[in-house]
């Protein structure tokens, strides 16, 4: 007769073996964009063998130890990107939305950002927000009208839904101008103001609702205090505390709330503990949003989501942008592949810092790194060039899918939400690899090759191996 614990090991032994048999017959797809040429090009399958691993560097990739959920990888949906999308043929159009949001045949991304009125790229029309009628405070003219027009970002999303569903993320550059203390020098909200405009975003939610589109997540400001609305967080904390957090749990919708978004890793460290640890604001919220334009600080931005790590955190914006102050010496748009590496990059040291989700700025430009909006007053420079993630020449009609594209495409398409980063280990110079167990149970491993030449390298899961050899320069996916 077998003891409990005699049956215990019988089963352990068992799955063991059951394990390494399946393992042992699993098939590995591969794919690859590369500075060669290949482009989400699938590669030959390979085979997991058990034994150890052969020449060339090694990770191990182990299921047990477990880190962030993903909530999607993704760019921006604005004004300017429709406007370009639109001087295209109908069915180039298509194509384009096609390549940006079908999860089968494009890069089916999966989170995106839509700004609520006026940015630096809705660029249809005059600097707007929903109600621009001084002292309105019953919003009685309160309209979203223009974004649901040919060329606005209402329309954009609608269209891009029919090839793929994502989640929605808002935030807003600036409050109606009549609620700030003075548009010119004073650019903070009056806090007379808070309770107008809590219902100011309630009415985008729910005005956005009735013609079919849920945001997921409000995020109130696009990088205020320092760059947009001079609103400081010890400001931001009372507004989400007394006013939107009560009102957007009690109106019955889904959408969740979101911080605001600092411009930089190391603003959002210095900053969001203010709101974060102030128990009666924080349980309102659902997540943290920042943006990257420090382009470092990866070390203050896993500290910060280390202590907070109750909350997924999203970076949620970032480009090459003059205005910015980078690139240095590189003429916007780049439409060279090998810049693709620069992205693929970031997105690594951000996802190992703990971030659940990565957005780029702008999905769609032209070839001028435009159209862009022009009001100084709220932060809108002229020029304003900047790189996106597909450029469309308005004039010859050529379409060009950036490094960037490629780079984030490779995340997007293979890591979907849901999937669970998991642990690796190895080092080798300038290549990279990072890991995921999938919703149903499948492993995706993505392979950055930095260097000017190819690698092989093995990657090893409860003592099997599978060998690969990477192209310079690229990016490869490996999914079983």
């Amino acid at each position: 007769m077998l003891t409990r614990f005699g049956k215990t090991r019988i089963l352990v032994v068992g799955y063991c073996l059951l394990l390494s048999s399946v393992l042992s017959a699993q098939t590995v797809k591969v794919y690859s964009s590369s500075n060669g040429g290949d482009r989400l090009k699938a590669k030959p399958d390979l085979q997991f063998v058990e034994g150890k691993p052969a020449s060339g560097a090694t990770f191990e990739i182990n299921d047990g130890v477990k880190y962030q959920t993903m909530a999607g990888f993704g760019a921006s949906i604005m004004e300017a990107g429709i406007m370009t999308l639109n001087t295209l043929p109908a069915d180039k159009q298509e194509e384009v939305l096609r390549a940006l949001f079908d999860p089968k045949d494009g890069a089916g991304y999966t989170a995106m950002k839509t700004p609520i009125a006026g940015t630096d790229f809705q660029s249809a029309g005059p600097w707007y927000t929903y109600d621009d009628t001084p002292g309105d405070t019953d919003l009685k003219n309160f309209s979203v009208e223009r974004d649901f027009g040919p060329n606005g970002v209402g329309t954009y999303i609608l269209r891009a839904r029919k090839y793929g569903n994502f989640a929605l993320q808002s935030p807003m550059d600036y409050p109606p101008d009549w609620m700030l203390y003075d548009v010119k020098k004073h650019q903070d909200i009056q806090p007379k103001y808070y309770p107008v405009l809590a219902k100011y975003f309630l009415r985008y939610l729910e005005e956005y609702k009735k013609r079919g589109i849920n945001i997921d997540y409000l995020s109130l400001f696009n990088e205020p205090e320092q760059v947009y609305t001079k609103i400081k967080y010890p400001e931001i904390r009372v507004l989400i505390r007394d006013h939107v957090g009560p009102a957007l749990q009690q109106s019955g919708l889904s959408t969740k709330l979101m911080l605001s978004e600092a411009p930089e890793r190391g603003k959002a460290f210095l900053r969001y503990p203010v709101v974060l640890d102030d128990p009666a604001a924080r349980k309102f919220l659902s997540a943290v949003a920042y943006h990257g334009y420090d382009f470092k600080n990866f070390d203050k931005i896993a500290a910060l989501e280390a202590k907070y790590s109750d909350l997924p955190f999203w970076m949620d914006e970032l480009c090459y942008a003059y205005e910015a102050g980078y690139p240095k010496n590189k003429k916007l748009p780049i439409y060279e592949f090998d810049d693709g590496d620069v992205w693929g990059n970031i997105i690594f040291n951000d996802l190992e810092a703990g971030t659940s989700a990565w957005l780029y700025w702008n999905a769609i430009l032209d070839e001028t790194g435009g159209p862009w909006a022009i009001s100084p007053i709220h932060g809108n420079p002229d020029p304003n060039s900047q790189h996106p993630v597909v450029i469309i020449n308005k004039t010859t009609h050529e379409i060009t899918y950036t490094g960037t594209y490629y780079y984030l495409a490779h995340f997007s398409k293979f890591v979907r939400p849901g999937a669970v980063r998991i642990q690796t280990t190895g080092k080798t110079k300038g290549v990279r690899v990072m890991a995921f167990k999938t919703p149903e149970g499948g492993v995706v491993a993505q392979i950055l090759n930095s260097n000017t030449t190819e690698a092989d390298l093995n990657l090893v899961q409860h003592s099997h191996v599978v060998s690969i050899k990477v192209p310079a320069r690229s990016i490869t996916t490996a999914a079983w």
